[in-house]
């Protein structure tokens, strides 16, 4: 079954669309910019208690949702709410409140905690209120799964879509910037934002009359980055035009992987994304082809050790 890419939603400091996120005159390092107000974007109701990471969840989805033709001009869905399923990704969404309640417990005792709080404590908060918030009554998965995560929520989302579980699935990557997230990534800076993607079947998108700017393709999964761009590139007959590369945090990715294809990293870009990189390369790859881009494009993720890396390849719609 093939399976689209029908809409993009992108909520960072420097970016507001996938085209964007490729735009030349955003690919020097990052430099200072304003923080995403979620309240200028989506408003403030429902806002309140609500931890940034799913405030910032809130816009993505909704940006992602009325560019794939799902929100009707009023917010609400045009399509059956069970029709869509919710796969999120994030490995620091809810750190800072997990912090706050240790705290709190450390300090006084487990009484004093917030009622109020106590839900954004769940890790699944970001999936299961974007689903309430939005009516999406589909299977809901929430991924805190290291460097692969992004990569692993768009690979789940399209198994839950070949799988014939649902026709369509809201996938979701944030990672928010606060105190916390610093101190434990040892003063990293995130992306402090969110993207989003609606993937759905080839079949789903025709009968919307849904453009579908970009098709996934083949995902392995494994030990060693080099070993799993081995085994993309035999699954997919062919050297890809674009890599998104891999976070590279303590070690470069070298040279001699992928040797002359043009590389992209989003990280010095937009800071550490961590559990929503995966999302971002993906949305990344549909603005490589809204710039005229030819594909296959490879979005990756891990290291070139034998820890777990991950690739997927993705097409632009007129090459596949």
């Amino acid at each position: 079954m093939t399976v689209v890419v029908s809409g993009v939603g992108v909520v960072l400091p420097r970016a507001r669309s996938a085209p964007e996120l490729m735009a030349p005159e955003l690919m020097a390092p990052a430099a200072d910019a304003p923080p995403v107000e979620p309240k200028d974007l989506v408003g403030r109701k429902g806002l309140r208690y609500k931890d940034r990471a799913t405030q910032l969840a809130y816009c993505a989805a909704d940006a992602a949702l009325r560019h794939a033709g799902l929100l009707d001009d009023g917010g609400g869905l045009r399509v059956p709410g069970r029709s869509v399923a919710v796969v999120a990704s994030s490995n620091y969404g809810n750190l800072d409140t997990i912090c706050r309640a240790i705290d709190t417990i450390a300090e006084h005792t487990a009484a004093a905690g917030s009622a109020m709080d106590l839900p954004n404590a769940s890790s699944n908060v970001i999936a299961s209120s974007v689903a309430i918030r939005f009516g999406l009554r589909g299977p809901n998965l929430m991924l805190c799964n290291g460097a692969t995560s992004g990569l692993d929520a768009v690979h789940w989302a399209a198994t839950l879509i070949r799988g014939g579980r649902v026709p369509r699935a809201l996938v979701l990557g944030v990672e928010p910037d606060n105190a916390s997230v610093r101190a434990f990534t040892g003063g990293a800076r995130t992306i402090d934002g969110a993207v989003a993607l609606v993937v759905e079947s080839e079949e789903s998108a025709a009968e919307r009359g849904a453009s579908a700017p970009a098709v996934l393709g083949d995902y392995v999964r494994g030990a060693g980055l080099g070993r799993c761009l081995e085994r993309l590139a035999a699954a997919t007959g062919d050297r890809p035009a674009l890599w998104q590369l891999p976070e590279q945090r303590t070690a470069a990715v070298p040279d001699t992987l992928l040797a002359g294809v043009a590389r992209h990293d989003l990280g010095e870009v937009f800071g550490l994304g961590s559990g929503a990189l995966g999302v971002l390369q993906c949305a990344a790859a549909v603005g490589w082809f809204a710039r005229g881009g030819a594909g296959p494009v490879y979005a990756t993720a891990g290291t070139d050790a034998d820890d777990a890396s991950a690739g997927i390849a993705l097409r632009g719609r007129a090459a596949a």
